[in-house]
């Protein structure tokens, strides 16, 4: 029978190269084959590049193709941060999404805060450059008596704030330094240039 038989020694030596190349394969790439470059796999995901246009007809072309694609990412861009300014939660970041940002926001945007002055409070800095040194010496005082004022109303606003969340989102984890930080930066832009926009007023029970 065939199985009784002896191979020869070229058999033996076929046998012998075949099992060197499928290990040698297998350490090479784990599936039989080397491991493709990154650069070279890129390249067949995105496929070849379109030729250059030959032409100044098809230079037109390519130029119109451009720019309606530039205009249709700017419409795309206005509508996602009109979404974002009407706090839309898809639209939001990371780090304002969820009931328990809304509900901060919403309490710094119900009470007027000294620490809204800051921006102002900076313009007024660069305006004492160029006033004499008596009514500069004067303003940096007073400058520096409001940065004060407002750092600690910095700490008063996120303490509250932070005493507030936790009352009304028991089961969150809250943490103070997180709420107070957040609270504060959103208190430190006027009221206009909040994002998302405010949506109470003035006096409303939060």
């Amino acid at each position: 029978m065939r199985f009784l038989r002896r191979q020869s020694g070229k058999e033996v030596d076929a046998a012998t190269s075949n099992g060197s190349a499928e290990t040698d394969a297998g350490r090479a790439g784990g599936k039989g084959r080397p491991t493709p470059k990154r650069r070279d796999a890129e390249g067949r995901r995105r496929g070849p590049m379109p030729p250059p246009p030959r032409t100044q007809r098809e230079s037109i072309k390519l130029a119109k193709q451009n720019r309606v694609s530039r205009a249709e990412r700017r419409k795309a861009a206005l509508e996602r941060r009109g979404k974002m300014l009407a706090g839309d939660e898809k639209s939001l970041p990371p780090r304002d999404r969820g009931p328990v940002k809304a509900f901060i926001r919403d309490s710094v945007d119900s009470r007027r805060h000294l620490t809204g002055l800051f921006m102002p409070l900076a313009g007024l800095v660069l305006l004492a450059l160029l006033v004499p040194q008596m009514y500069r010496n004067l303003i940096n005082l007073f400058c520096m008596a409001m940065l004060i004022s407002m750092a600690m109303e910095g700490v008063l606003i996120g303490r509250q704030i932070a005493n507030r969340t936790r009352k009304r989102f028991p089961n969150e984890t809250i943490k103070g330094f997180s709420v107070g930080w957040y609270a504060f930066t959103r208190a430190l832009r006027l009221r206009r240039l909040r994002i998302p926009k405010p949506r109470v007023s003035y006096g409303d029970k939060i």
